[in-house]
């Protein structure tokens, strides 16, 4: 199946989801890619967005390596093998701080005077445009993990079958999983991603409280002249 573009995508996959819908989940997207496809997701189940936001830990002498990632809380996940190359603590402590740093102009710019939306004990919806080894999605999804949630969905319109049974989530709902493929760019018309402009209005925007989430609100439909929604695949794990 060939999506129109990332819009059309993000429609397929809210009707997927429909069933959480009333349950006013967190729909988290990765920055930049998703965040117009969380914004499709959380509107049509009644739920509130937000961006997850993390940065890689680069190793000592050699940046280009990532010895693990952080989030903007400051909780890290370290590749433990890489570790093992004799990185002490006061270094991964002052590499946690610069990234941490960042983080934080991150957050102030997308969502100004709000911190992150705590995960715990929420039913949470990780949507981004593909689920692989390399994928952000893969280091989200830990990310999120180890904040708690009630149930953790990893939402996607791509995803490579050998990665789907390896992801930290207790469901998987993908639009397509091909036995390969060259690039996720293959699957689309239009690929183009959003401007920095139009994530930070998206994120910016006043988010729904859950009282205006309990309101019936029609799932979007995919556009006239486009393929019906394709099947779900999903994995429990």
């Amino acid at each position: 199946m060939v999506f129109r573009n990332r819009a059309h995508a993000a429609h397929l996959l809210a009707e997927q989801l429909a069933e959480y819908r009333g349950e006013f989940p967190l729909v988290l997207a990765i920055p930049g890619e998703a965040v117009p496809m969380g914004k499709i997701v959380a509107e049509a189940l009644g739920g509130e967005l937000d961006v997850i936001l993390l940065r890689r830990l680069r190793a000592p002498g050699c940046p280009k390596l990532a010895i693990g990632i952080v989030d903007e809380t400051g909780d890290m996940s370290l590749d433990e093998e890489l570790r093992g190359l004799g990185i002490g603590e006061p270094y991964l402590g002052q590499e946690k701080d610069a990234q941490v740093a960042i983080l934080r102009k991150r957050r102030a710019l997308y969502t100004p005077g709000r911190p992150l939306i705590d995960p715990a004990g929420r039913l949470v919806i990780v949507v981004g445009t593909s689920l692989n080894a390399s994928s952000s999605m893969i280091a989200a999804l830990h990310a999120v993990r180890a904040k708690h949630p009630a149930k953790l969905i990893a939402a996607a319109a791509i995803a490579a079958p050998r990665t789907l049974m390896q992801i930290a989530a207790d469901e998987v709902v993908c639009l397509e999983a091909p036995a390969f493929f060259y690039g996720v760019e293959e699957f689309f018309r239009d690929f183009s991603e959003a401007s920095e402009a139009e994530v930070v209005a998206i994120l910016r925007a006043k988010p729904p409280s859950a009282a205006t989430a309990a309101q019936p609100i029609a799932i979007p439909s995919w556009a006239p002249g486009l393929p019906s929604p394709h099947p779900r695949i999903a994995v429990s794990v």
